[in-house]
């Protein structure tokens, strides 16, 4: 009886049938967070029959805001959207408007401030030069004096590329911080290349395009999951094998090593924790960000949340950001793209290649670090069958 009332449920619901079996779905996306929403909206525009579903109680993943006391709150650490790609800026545009927030971090080191990133302000409260080819003297003679031809290591790599008082200001507390170990045991390759501009410009971003959507990001996911089935509070590996008969394809925005049963072993990442506080001040900081870059304050920055909207409420609401050491019950962050982890990586991606029923898209399934923009770039070029 249990059989034919659920064949009978089948028929009911529409399922298709592919290859022999018999689908609800044509696609699940685990994760709503930027890239699963952006993937489900052109799935369901396709005529794809879409179920997202998400574990923790809430769409947008990382980019979910909640609104105190009038004031868009970055739940999961500030996130300012920037990108010299069209395609991209103009489709974001389609779910919201963005205002004209440009973001300018300002860096505490011992209460003192610095302008970010590193330019002529910078340097004139470092050392009081006035011009740019005084300032590249500076930086050139520490160079010079550090004497490093083949850097060995982060610390290396950086005082090679700015100078030790850059470094030692600004880099080096900031940089321990964020990986939890000292800068001249990490390796050099970390640091490619560090933002130097001999311009009195405090806007952090070179792209053509940056700003804050009016309402927050919730807008944006709202408008990409809007006639989309959602479930919210569900664990995919809870209700692996119930899910998975349900669709013919699956887009999956978790851990890439997680859904593979961490078969060669589980790739490395470092999370974050927040303390977020109403404040009874119309004004804590002055600006949106300040970066604190000596090591021995144990936040790497304050988040003041009205300023990335030019609020004007009488209260505010501040968050401040530690970094922390990934492991159970944490969210992992940011991937440790060392030689090690990506050599890992690589073996879950020959997996991945070879498994045509799942897409991985987004941070974790891709093990990279992505700015939102590229995301949703991946997202929009994904092939859809």
């Amino acid at each position: 009886m249990r059989r034919r009332r659920g064949t009978s449920l089948r028929r009911r619901v529409g399922l298709c049938r592919e290859d022999g079996n018999m689908y609800r779905y044509d696609y699940l996306v685990v994760g709503a967070g930027l890239f699963g929403s952006v993937f489900a909206w052109r799935a369901a525009r396709a005529g794809k029959r879409v179920l997202v579903i998400d574990k923790r109680p809430h769409t947008g993943g990382n980019v979910r805001c909640e609104n105190i006391d009038g004031i868009e709150v970055h739940k999961y650490g500030a996130h300012i959207f920037h990108t010299s790609d069209r395609e991209v800026w103009e489709f974001v545009n389609r779910f919201a408007e963005f205002n004209n927030y440009v973001n300018s971090p300002v860096a505490n080191y011992k209460g003192k401030l610095y302008n970010l990133p590193f330019n002529m302000n910078t340097f004139y409260a470092m050392w009081g030069v006035t011009t740019p080819d005084q300032a590249r003297a500076k930086i050139d003679a520490q160079r010079r004096e550090a004497g490093i031809a083949e850097p060995r290591n982060l610390e290396e790599q950086a005082i090679s590329l700015v100078g030790r008082d850059i470094y030692e200001t600004l880099v080096k507390g900031y940089t321990e911080k964020q990986w939890g170990c000292d800068a001249a045991s990490l390796p050099a390759f970390i640091i490619k290349r560090l933002p130097v501009r001999f311009t009195f410009d405090n806007n952090y971003f070179n792209d053509r395009w940056q700003g804050i959507p009016a309402g927050g990001y919730n807008r944006i996911i709202d408008g990409l999951l809007e006639g989309v089935e959602v479930r919210c509070n569900v664990d995919f590996f809870a209700e692996r094998e119930r899910l998975l008969d349900r669709c013919e394809r699956v887009v999956f925005t978790g851990r890439i090593d997680e859904y593979y049963g961490f078969r060669f072993g589980a790739l490395d990442y470092r999370s974050l924790r927040f303390e977020t506080e109403r404040l009874e001040t119309a004004n804590f900081q002055g600006c949106a960000v300040v970066n604190y870059t000596e090591r021995e304050v144990p936040y790497t920055r304050i988040i003041e949340h009205k300023h990335f909207d030019f609020g004007t409420q009488p209260v505010t609401v501040v968050t401040r950001e530690y970094p922390d050491t990934f492991g159970e019950g944490k969210e992992p962050y940011y991937p440790i793209n060392d030689e090690r982890n990506n050599a890992l990586y690589a073996r879950y991606r020959e997996l991945a290649d070879g498994d045509r029923r799942v897409i991985f898209g987004g941070r974790l399934g891709e093990y990279r670090y992505y700015d939102m923009d590229k995301v949703i770039a991946s997202a929009l070029k994904t092939e859809i069958l």
